[in-house]
């Protein structure tokens, strides 16, 4: 049973016990016509605590024998013919108090509260921010755990939606999925809801449909829980150009709309702290202090659980990392980051345009997987729009080549499993290659003479 159906079994016992009450002042007073109608009350609601429970439970509990009991003992009341005295209104309270005090001991251990958690995820690709939470959650058995992706939009210059997309048939087998259109939150009421996307309106690439907002899930859930898809360097996170940064992270509706802000160590969370205090003042320092929890990140669980071994690699993928002979190549893993494009420009693409160049050279000795960040393509067609046939060219000569490897899959964990070392941009790939100790060399986009 849910905890919200508990209560409400809870409450109907508490209806009973007022009744009783009511019961014995209206026998006392000798008020026949009331004491009927009351005796019938308590048939009633009996009766519909019963129907509830089997409902939620299943017939057969010891607490439906005791409520037909009661109910049985009522019946006798509202039939006897006796006169209505004072020490018959002391028998009747106490009888029906003894079956009120047996029937909330039946319920405490007869029915055994199971909570309900929904995960949202969007981009397939972002699960794994998500994936260790819903894994425990689905292993607790006293947890229903549903993954309930939902679909999002592109957004088109002006800030409408355009393509809408739905990636629920992407995600791996073990992971049972439910259409988003078919699980009613105002009807079950979750109990935790877990979200990764924090921007709600304000994402200028992409958006949720705006029931997915955070302030209507709020309506139909007591715990709205934000995880952040991302994990970030945290080093230098008393600077005052740091924190002054993390406002775009920190004042977004996922923090600020939700019941808890899950972050990756406990320096990030007095960095959202200390940025949400500045930003909202002092007085509510104890607000952010218990609402950021610093409990880590899904997605270090993620890369610490993926090993070379136990990852599939693609028959393609294998022919490259290895030499004719057999021997295995270095692999380097390539981070194309939405940011860097965004800044650079043009002096992004001449970067990578070089970078393949160089790679390209020494194939024979190392492998590239080159993996763009998953929205770079909707974060061009939204803000770039310029840059779109630059970099679809780009793509397009590196997959037509053929001497690379270009990944865009959801699978960032095979990736990390198989590379030997990154370079790229900065980006939250960063921080799980050094969490799992892959050296990292972050490219410089304006040194193009020298691959570097």
């Amino acid at each position: 049973m849910r905890q919200a159906q508990k209560k409400q079994v809870e409450r109907f016992v508490e209806t009973l016990e007022q009744t009783h009450r009511q019961l014995r002042k209206a026998v006392e007073e000798k008020d026949k016509e009331t004491v009927q109608m009351l005796l019938a009350d308590c048939q009633n609601t009996a009766i519909d605590l019963g129907n509830l429970i089997e409902q939620t439970e299943g017939e057969g509990l010891p607490v439906i024998k005791t409520l037909e009991e009661y109910c049985e003992s009522v019946y006798q009341i509202y039939e006897s013919p006796s006169p209505m005295g004072a020490i018959s209104a002391n028998q009747i309270e106490m009888e029906l108090r003894g079956f009120s005090e047996k029937i909330r001991q039946r319920v405490q251990i007869d029915i055994r509260v199971r909570l309900e958690a929904v995960f949202l995820p969007y981009k397939v690709s972002m699960w794994d921010s998500l994936e260790s939470v819903w894994k425990a959650a689905a292993d607790d058995p006293n947890c229903d755990a549903y993954v309930v992706p939902i679909p999002y939009y592109d957004k088109n210059p002006d800030g409408s939606f355009g393509e809408m997309h739905y990636e629920g048939e992407l995600y791996p087998d073990d992971v049972p999925v439910i259409r988003y259109e078919d699980y009613d939150f105002a009807k079950r009421r979750p109990d935790m809801v877990f979200i990764h996307n924090p921007y709600d309106q304000y994402n200028h690439m992409t958006s949720v449909p705006p029931d997915f907002y955070t302030k209507r899930l709020k309506q139909h859930t007591a715990n709205l829980i934000y995880i952040p898809y991302f994990v970030m360097d945290d080093h230098d996170l008393d600077s005052e150009d740091v924190l002054e940064r993390l406002k775009d992270f920190c004042a977004v509706p996922g923090v600020l709309n939700t019941d808890r802000v899950i972050v990756q160590s406990e320096a990030v969370r007095q960095a959202y702290v200390k940025t949400m205090v500045g930003y909202f003042g002092k007085h509510t320092q104890q607000h952010w202090e218990n609402k950021i929890l610093g409990l880590g990140s899904p997605k270090f669980d993620k890369v610490l659980s993926a090993r070379k071994e136990n990852v599939e690699i693609p028959e393609e993928w294998m022919e490259m990392i290895h030499k004719p002979s057999g021997q295995r190549k270095k692999v380097i893993l390539y981070n194309t980051s939405v940011n860097a494009l965004f800044l650079y420009e043009e002096q992004m693409l001449k970067k990578m345009k070089k970078v393949f160049e160089t790679f390209k050279e020494y194939r024979d000795e190392v492998a590239l997987i080159w993996r763009p960040h998953p929205l770079t393509e909707a974060a061009i067609g939204s803000m770039r729009p310029e840059l779109w046939q630059s970099y679809q060219n780009i793509v397009q000569q590196y997959k037509k080549e053929g001497w690379g490897i270009y990944d865009d899959s959801v699978e960032l964990d095979r990736a990390l499993a198989l590379s030997d070392a990154y370079y790229g941009n900065h980006s939250s790939l960063v921080q799980l290659c050094q969490y799992v100790g892959i050296p990292v060399m972050i490219q410089d986009v304006n040194l193009l003479e020298e691959d570097g």
